[in-house]
């Protein structure tokens, strides 16, 4: 199938463009979504198509098709170059791509059961037992249950010599339940918010148990109507594993985004409060703070060969001890900037330009445990599963709400409260971690739906990180 990504090029060259690539994308995905024992969607969605990226001077020009004739492909790498000679005429920094190793290579995620290819019964079946058992428990209306799988191939081509072909295999799910009280709801899910996801076959999902967890999670929604409001007041909290993923991807993960930083992007979630000539010397957070860009790792949802360039996956050191000393980037974004090209750029399907987004964005794990951490806090509260988030467009100030948390008295974990929030400010916020948890409690939370650019595109990231205690952190806002 390089054939008509190679077409597409050679059309862009032929119409003026200085350099040219484009992925070939087949594309399948499934979706099932069931309430309360009965199925309320079942998706199965499919596309195949060419998207064209072209250059003229330092001017990108970009088009997808579906139109897989010679005609369809030409007119595709034409439209490109045209484009890109458009946006020539608007003044800019000049630059030149930069460097990458030019490779003829193929990858395939490692996985076990193909997930399109599991019986549609077997996970409709896992799916509707599990809410009809969160059903079953008193006060809950709302039990739902999700389950969705990619099956990606992409065959990538450039003018420079690039012939890479991909096959990307992810899924995931999960679900949650919600307790109806006189005067309010009260929502509990798992394995986290919006589920989790990964890349591998359906054994990824096997390994969460969904079952063994639907009642404890149902009674726990239930619990938190009787449950006392969150404290208020500066104290100790503990962040569970996946609300520190979420703190790291909205407080660090978009605000590294260099495109962001050099002020390209600010469409969707707005710039970065990072400022590149302070990379190397800006203080992050404290020593225990040590965060990579790692697209390798094995099992996390950000994890591919290359990337929608054909920039080799890489880990790249983000915050070291503190100290922030790296970026997410692409080809054109590093060579702006002098660094070394990042492998981060992907694009939503074969007909979106693709941008620098996150990959594994993750904090390395530190020497503790959630034991430790308790046994040391005289007083404050442990906070698991995100609810709500909030923050500017800068990255700076933030208020995320969770599920549910557990008051700390002088080292012992107390009653249930309900309704955590917290606040802070980004850099005061990661200066204030002062326990971390360590490998055996790490990790690789999955988002499935980061958003960005304009129009819109959904981007798969990972995130591993393992609890966390951060000190005298303001609790209990309301509004």
């Amino acid at each position: 199938m390089f054939d008509p990504a190679t077409a597409a090029v050679e059309a862009a060259l032929a119409a003026g463009a200085t350099y040219a690539d484009a992925r070939f994308v087949e594309a399948r995905a499934e979706n099932i979504e069931v309430l309360n024992g009965n199925v309320e969607g079942l998706d199965r969605i499919e596309s195949v198509g060419v998207g064209v990226r072209a250059m003229f001077g330092s001017s990108w020009g970009f088009f997808g098709t579906h139109d897989l004739s010679a005609e369809g492909l030409r007119s595709a790498g034409h439209r490109a170059a045209e484009i890109a000679k458009a946006s020539a005429a608007v003044p800019g920094p000049l630059f030149e791509l930069a460097d990458v190793p030019v490779v003829e290579a193929s990858y395939e995620t490692p996985h076990q059961e193909p997930p399109l290819e599991v019986p549609l019964s077997e996970k409709v079946d896992l799916l509707v037992t599990v809410t009809e058992e969160m059903a079953a428990v008193d006060r809950i209306r709302l039990a739902r249950a999700s389950f969705g799988a990619w099956d990606t191939h992409k065959w990538f081509v450039s003018s420079q010599g690039h012939r890479i072909h991909q096959h990307l295999v992810e899924c995931g799910g999960g679900f949650d339940a919600t307790a109806i009280g006189e005067s309010e709801t009260q929502r509990r899910s798992y394995p986290q918010s919006f589920g989790q996801y990964e890349t591998g076959g359906y054994e990824t999902v096997r390994k969460w148990e969904y079952a063994a967890n639907a009642g404890r999670i149902a009674e726990e929604a239930a619990a938190l109507l009787d449950a006392e409001q969150c404290p208020e007041g500066e104290m100790t909290i503990i962040l569970e594993a996946s609300q520190l993923a979420l703190q790291i991807h909205e407080s660090v993960g978009h605000a590294i985004e260099l495109d962001r930083i050099l002020g390209w992007e600010a469409a969707f979630a707005g710039t970065s409060h990072l400022r590149l000539e302070e990379l190397g010397r800006h203080r992050y957070g404290s020593d225990l703070m040590n965060i990579t860009a790692d697209a390798t790792l094995p099992g996390a949802l950000g994890t591919f060969g290359f990337d929608d360039e054909g920039t080799p996956a890489q880990r790249v050191p983000i915050v070291d001890a503190g100290l922030w000393v790296g970026v997410l980037s692409g080809r054109d974004s590093a060579a702006i900037a002098g660094l070394p090209p990042g492998g981060m750029v992907r694009a939503d399907g074969y007909d979106r330009l693709p941008m620098v987004r996150m990959t594994n964005v993750g904090l390395l794990p530190g020497a503790s445990s959630v034991e430790e951490m308790i046994a040391e806090t005289r007083r404050g509260v442990l906070m698991s599963t995100n609810r709500s988030w909030s923050i500017d467009d800068k990255r700076l100030n933030f208020q995320f709400g969770c599920e549910i948390g557990w008051e700390i008295v002088d080292g012992r974990l107390g009653r249930m409260i309900k309704n955590p929030t917290y606040t802070g400010i980004t850099p005061r916020f990661w200066a204030q971690l002062d326990m971390l948890g360590g490998a055996a409690e790490w990790v690789h939370w999955g988002t499935p739906n980061c958003g960005k650019g304009q129009p819109m595109q959904v981007a798969h990231t990972g995130h591993s990180a393992s609890p966390g205690r951060f000190a005298e952190v303001r609790v209990g806002v309301r509004g």
